[in-house]
């Protein structure tokens, strides 16, 4: 079972954001840049790449989220102040039903 990792860059907002939530230790260089990661699951990678087709995934197992998905992920951290928040953060990321016509009911 592999780890994989969503990595987060950090900019001044963003590093404000992870140290309020007391998470500075966290903080890592990748690539020349400070980034925080987040460790996924393999069934929650699997629903990652179902809700966003175009993730792709580096020899290191992690990948950068659209920033839209990011500012939630964000969002969730700030407020359980921890990087453990994938199995909540799934939740508010990942919509199964995106894109498919509503059924209606059959009788």
């Amino acid at each position: 079972m592999a780890d994989y990792f969503v990595n987060l860059f950090l900019d001044d907002k963003k590093m404000q954001v992870i140290e309020g939530a007391g998470l500075a230790g966290q903080i890592k260089e990748i690539d020349g840049k400070k980034a925080v990661q987040v460790k996924v699951s393999d069934k929650e990678q699997k629903k990652l790449s179902k809700g966003f087709p175009d993730l792709t995934i580096d020899a290191a197992n992690a990948y950068v989220l659209p920033a839209e998905a990011e500012t939630k992920l964000m969002d969730i951290i700030a407020q359980m102040k921890t990087l453990d928040v994938m199995k909540v953060a799934i939740m508010k990321l990942y919509n199964p039903l995106a894109g498919k016509a509503p059924r209606s009911a059959q009788r």
